[in-house]
């Protein structure tokens, strides 16, 4: 499993300070108010770039990303809790990524279901999946889960929410991209994976921790991201 050029996106500036820092930037390329950035982090070809915050953004961002060469998508940054096990700065690897918000069961679908269209909860790649549940139990001492991540354009703070998004739709995190980026590398027959930091707890705290807790979380999940790059190294 080896891949020419790894796309890989964060939604906010403390996501992808890391990936700035630490990967030799060539060039940049300007589109859809976006800066991409491509060079080599790990001895690796990357493209990276700053999506902003919610699903359009993430859509738009991993198409152009994909259009520049990008054979992979990895996602990073942080998420917030609904699995009451999760701690902040506990590792969330998506099995598959569904948004919440898609609600149209006014027409006989189940919520979270995309009218019309073959698929709505999309896989992640199993080989970048099993590559960063490794590398995470070797970086965080077993403190990484794995599961569905749901997407959806609002912060969820509410315990009333947390428990309806873990209990009738099974995601055991939620964040603002990471459905959208999925959908689209589906169309795309792009391989995924979104990987997050616990930023905020199911607890009803979100809107405090979050804050609080972003930057360590993001390094985190960086941690991930720089290892799986340096392992996915094009011979």
């Amino acid at each position: 499993m080896a891949y020419q050029i790894i796309g890989i996106i964060g939604a906010m500036n403390e996501e992808i300070e890391l990936l700035l820092k630490h990967t030799e930037i060539d060039h940049t390329t300007e589109k859809a108010g976006m800066t991409f950035y491509q060079g080599n982090l790990q001895g690796q070809a990357v493209i990276f770039a700053k999506s902003g915050v919610g699903k359009v953004n993430a859509a738009v961002c991993t198409q152009v990303l994909i259009g520049l060469g990008a054979e992979c998508v990895l996602f990073t940054g942080v998420a917030g809790a609904l699995d009451p096990r999760l701690e902040i700065g506990d590792i969330v690897i998506s099995s598959s990524c569904m948004q919440h918000d898609m609600d149209v069961t006014p027409l006989g679908f189940a919520r979270g279901v995309i009218p019309y269209q073959d698929i709505s909860d999309f896989a992640a790649d199993p080989d970048l999946v099993e590559l960063a549940q490794e590398l995470s139990r070797r970086l965080f001492d077993g403190r990484s889960f794995t599961g569905k991540i749901l997407s959806g354009d609002q912060f969820i703070a509410s315990r009333e929410t947390v428990k309806e998004l873990y209990e009738q739709l099974g995601g055991i995190a939620t964040e603002m991209e990471g459905a959208a980026l999925a959908q689209v590398c589906w169309l795309n027959a792009i391989p995924y994976v979104v990987i997050r930091s616990m930023s905020d707890k199911a607890d009803g705290s979100a809107h405090v921790n979050f804050a609080e807790f972003t930057g360590k979380a993001s390094n985190h999940s960086y941690q991930i991201i720089e290892a799986m790059v340096a392992r996915l190294k094009a011979e």
